[in-house]
């Protein structure tokens, strides 16, 4: 699962983290394994700023389910900073804790530089030095190990964080093949989806490592499942309009289903939601689940995250029992 704390029009920021906080307890009472919180960074749609903070809250609110950044931006921040940060929550929550990591900042370029403020070096072509450096800090020891030869993460957890490369394109499945790390590929938000090639280049070019000896591919859809397909359609729709608006950056709170519905599309916007690919998955739990069959039996992958926004958590809540029992999660 993948979520971004999404603030509802005539709702504010509180109500929205709560709903994400409701659907992190459905998703571990239903048998889902891992729920995944965004990186984004002054948008008024989106309340999930700060993964580590997030995960916190939400690990100390689940019993089960594995918790983790969808991603960590790391451009946007000093990788000492991470590493320590995600050490720290192992350590409360050993065994639970994913560290997805993206070379993206998440945000415009204003506000990426709002963020790194005095700190000019973190930039999108450090990212491989800084990525060998959080793995080597958490533990990784044939990563750059000469960068923190007096440095370490504290506190020292028995078990480290399970470090995951993100990415839209071919760029992040190289690194992660290079470097022996599972790759989460965001097939649901990327423009001109390259997922069979990432696939294969990132499966014929993995070199195994102690923590993964083989590959282990992720690939993400946007899925909203309901009683009837007219009804999912229906409800996917606010999901189509804020992907539209995170693309033309008319950003807001994201729109109820009648807004969605009724939303005057200028032939600019037809043409953005032309490119989207072919991954918001919506209708039935029965049809939902044999399009996810598709996905998988296409890109081999080994599991696949959920992402997809609705305007009342309730309907995202509703969906994903519909889906977990039609796919027989154990509950």
């Amino acid at each position: 699962m993948l979520d971004l704390a999404t603030v509802r029009e005539g709702h504010d920021s509180a109500d929205a983290l709560r709903g994400t906080t409701e659907i992190a307890r459905t998703a571990d009472d239903l048998g889902y394994s891992r729920f995944w919180v965004a990186e984004h960074h002054n948008m008024p749609a989106v309340a999930s700023t700060s993964p580590p903070v997030l995960i916190a809250h939400l690990a100390a609110k689940t019993d089960r389910i594995k918790l983790g950044s969808g991603g960590v931006m790391l451009p946007n921040h000093m990788p000492f900073v991470v590493a320590e940060q995600f050490a720290l929550l192992e350590a409360l929550h050993p065994g639970r804790i994913d560290l997805g990591i993206g070379r993206a900042p998440g945000t415009d370029q204003a506000t990426a530089a709002a963020l790194r403020g005095v700190s000019p070096h973190l930039t999108v072509e450090q990212f491989p030095d800084h990525l060998g450096m959080v793995l080597a800090l958490l533990g990784d020891d044939r990563v750059a190990p000469e960068r923190i030869s007096r440095l370490q993460a504290t506190p020292v957890p028995e078990t480290f964080p399970e470090v995951w490369m993100l990415g839209s394109s071919t760029y992040g499945a190289q690194v992660a093949a290079a470097l022996g790390l599972p790759f989460c590929y965001a097939y649901h938000f990327a423009m001109s989806s390259d997922v069979d090639t990432a696939a294969q280049l990132y499966r014929s070019g993995f070199k195994p490592s102690p923590r993964f000896p083989e590959p282990h591919l992720m690939v993400s859809a946007s899925v909203i499942a309901a009683d009837t397909h007219e009804e999912a359609q229906f409800l996917a729709g606010p999901s189509r309009i804020m992907a539209l608006s995170l693309r033309t950056g008319r950003l807001g709170p994201i729109v109820s289903p009648e807004t969605a519905a009724n939303y005057e599309l200028s032939d600019l916007d037809r043409s953005v939601l032309d490119q989207l690919p072919g991954t918001q998955y919506a209708g039935t739990a029965d049809e939902v689940v044999a399009d996810l069959d598709a996905l998988v039996e296409r890109t081999g992958a080994s599991e696949l995250i959920l992402a997809g926004t609705t305007y009342d958590p309730a309907s995202r809540q509703d969906s994903l029992a519909r889906i977990a029992k039609a796919w027989g999660l154990p509950n």
